[in-house]
């Protein structure tokens, strides 16, 4: 399971935890202007927006989970099990197989206006990327420093929701997780002021009371709920803030504001037993600075952030840039 989130300071950062008890050895992948992508049943793009990602490559092919375009359009999938429903062929729509969903919509959009359009006329289409790789059951969300929407395709049909809180889990369909949002109005990063409803008088014994009824499992609409709450905080923190430290500062505060909120979400190994002796964990962690097309991640035992600039590549290139991910970190002594 997942958790993807979309964030605003003195920049537009994208990413998203991983959560799965299996790695399939995915790579930090660009995919510059010139590298051809080739579509089962729509035309491929000799030439389109660069993007930067993590991916599992497969015969040269991107399976991109998560990725940012070089003009700063985001797009992640998340698994939306027993839900997902991936139409047959259909002559009156644009036929995109949902592992191409992701370079599709980042090789053509520049916005998520211009992701809107296409979306009207898709159709994710059932057909796996091999026999071996069936399709994964799955929701997307896209997002630019805009604005953001959720996209799932489902047995009613493909439908997509505008997103206000910027943040998408897993199950159940993001409608429904929004509407669970009225359960927890009264939650506050201050302090209870209501006065008692009860003859017993009562104190304020901790910090931190507003947020009393938080949920903190490991289930997705709880992450949702938590997610949402923790990264609504932080905005607000961040925008009262911005004029009063040097953009160097709010730049490295914002980015480690980015990974606190996924942090807060983040999967420990042993916590979500999937039977036969697996658990889930947070594999990876990401934080693409869209504007500048730097893509930071870190991984379960590697906590140091690290990064990967993709204008640092030549974008006009026709072969894919691959960067394994650093998965074993150190301690550093001070003593």
């Amino acid at each position: 399971m997942c958790t993807a989130i979309s964030y605003k300071s003195d920049h537009h950062y994208f990413g998203r935890n991983l959560d799965l008890e299996y790695s399939y050895h995915e790579e930090i992948t660009i995919t510059p202007r010139n590298f051809h992508l080739s579509f089962r049943e729509a035309k491929g793009l000799v030439s389109h927006y660069a993007m930067i990602g993590m991916a599992y490559v497969v015969d040269n092919y991107p399976l991109y989970y998560d990725a940012t375009n070089e003009m700063g359009l985001s797009m992640a999938g998340l698994n939306f099990p027993d839900n997902a429903f991936y139409p047959e062929y259909r002559s009156d729509k644009d036929n995109i197989t949902p592992f191409e969903f992701i370079p599709w919509v980042l090789g053509l959009c520049s916005s998520v206006a211009e992701a809107t359009t296409l979306l009207n006329r898709l159709n994710l289409v059932s057909i796996p990327f091999s026999s071996t790789l069936p399709l994964s059951p799955l929701h997307w969300m896209i997002s630019d420093s805009k604005s953001s929407l959720v996209v799932e395709s489902t047995k009613d049909g493909l439908k997509y929701y505008d997103n206000p809180t910027k943040v998408l889990t897993n199950n159940p369909t993001f409608d429904f997780q929004l509407f669970t949002l009225n359960n927890y109005m009264g939650l506050s990063p201050k302090q209870p002021s209501n006065p008692s409803p009860f003859s017993h008088p009562l104190s304020l014994y901790s910090r931190g009371l507003g947020a009393l009824g938080l949920p903190g499992d490991y289930s997705s609409q709880s992450r949702f709920v938590k997610a949402a709450f923790v990264r609504s905080c932080c905005q607000t923190y961040q925008n009262k803030m911005a004029e009063s430290i040097s953009p160097k500062a709010f730049s490295e505060d914002s980015l480690s504001q980015f990974f606190h909120i996924l942090s807060s979400v983040a999967t420990p190994k042993g916590c979500v037993d999937v039977g036969s002796e697996k658990y889930q964990y947070t594999i990876y962690s990401s934080c693409c600075n869209t504007d500048l097309g730097i893509y930071y991640y870190t991984t379960y035992d590697n906590a140091q952030i690290q990064g990967i600039n993709m204008h640092h590549v030549d974008l006009n290139m026709d072969t894919l840039f691959r960067y394994p991910l650093l998965m074993q970190g150190s301690i550093h002594w001070q003593n």
